[in-house]
């Protein structure tokens, strides 16, 4: 991101660069690269978060020199914070406007981005255009948009919308179609999502949540729970990324974005999930959880009364480290592109 941010700042033939910036290192090349856009003569908004934890100092520091520079800087809606990834380019090709977008789970930071595990979705979708174009003109205060048709977005729409997917995979369920539930999250604790999936489980729903940190889902309730499953998985590299896939009865919907399932995700920031399309970025996040929730992997099981235990194998036969796999068939991937 941060190269395609660089060469958008010198390509004469890009008009308008706007971004989200919510955890940004102290000597920030994505925020350089927006200075340089706006000394270019180019329309760079960037929307700063003023109170990510950690960061406050640098953001403001970086807000101050944005604003030097001319890009229009603006600090989100009030009593909202921002916390969505989102990057947006406008250039002119053919005649016409293009957009590429991206809409990610993992903050505009490369010091944070080599130790965090992160998705982020880049296309020039033109829906997924203009539903950015949307949301950015809401954030900076043109227009107030309430409908989206790639993203879900909080506080508004976000738990809205996930509630309903899920009602939709007990109600298939309950008809004897194809159910499943996969959730990829940094913490679960908020209740009419946990409630949801307890009804989807009754229902007989396949509910599977990876999760990283709290979790107030239980897997104890006899009737309730019992087909609920919750692994953890803990290595090198924090992970970070959340997924929202449901079955949809062999038509697959699968999200990405920023938004954990909690209060202050849902109700008190702006979040984004953005609605994947392309099959083979589908199979490979459901390939990536069938690994995750698989009995082989080296992995942290819930079990009753909201023990973990940890399944890892033995020195002779040790389990299937996710990450380091993870890692080497991204490397693989691009020794390929390299040879091509």
């Amino acid at each position: 991101m941060q190269a395609f941010l660089e060469q958008a700042a010198r390509d004469p033939h890009v008009l308008a660069i706007k971004q989200t910036l919510y955890r940004t290192s102290g000597d920030s090349p994505i925020v350089q690269a927006l200075i340089d856009a706006a000394e270019a003569g180019k329309s760079v908004l960037a929307l700063v978060e003023v109170k990510a934890r950690f960061d406050e100092a640098n953001n403001i520091v970086w807000a101050r020199k944005l604003e030097k520079a001319g890009v229009h800087v603006v600090y989100g809606l009030v009593g909202l914070k921002t916390h969505c990834k989102l990057a947006l380019v406008i250039r002119e090709e053919d005649g016409g406007l293009r957009h590429y977008s991206h809409v990610g789970t993992g903050n505009y930071n490369p010091k944070t981005s080599r130790i965090y595990e992160d998705f982020g979705l880049f296309t020039t979708d033109p829906q997924i255009g203009k539903d950015l174009t949307r949301l950015f003109n809401e954030l900076s205060g043109y227009a107030i948009e309430k409908k989206f048709k790639r993203l879900l977005v909080a506080p508004l729409h976000l738990r809205k919308g996930l509630l309903r997917h899920i009602e939709h995979e007990r109600k298939n369920a309950l008809a004897g179609k194809p159910a499943r539930i996969r959730i990829k999250v940094n913490s679960m604790v908020d209740e009419q999502i946990i409630d949801s999936l307890y009804r989807a489980s009754i229902a007989g729903v396949i509910v599977e949540v990876w999760v990283r940190g709290i979790c107030s889902l239980r897997v104890d309730l006899p009737g309730v729970s019992d087909n609920i499953t919750v692994r953890s998985i803990l290595g090198r590299y924090l992970e970070h990324s959340r997924i929202f896939a449901f079955e949809n009865n062999g038509n697959p919907i699968v999200y990405i974005g920023s938004a954990d399932m909690m209060h202050r995700n849902l109700d008190r920031r702006v979040e984004a999930l953005v609605r994947l399309s392309a099959p083979e970025h589908i199979q490979e996040l459901n390939d990536l959880f069938d690994l995750a929730m698989d009995e082989g992997t080296n992995s942290w099981h819930l079990g009753a009364g909201g023990v973990w235990t940890r399944a890892a194998g033995s020195d002779d036969h040790p389990l299937l480290d996710l990450q380091d796999h993870t890692m080497t068939a991204v490397q693989g991937r691009r020794r390929k592109r390299t040879v091509r």
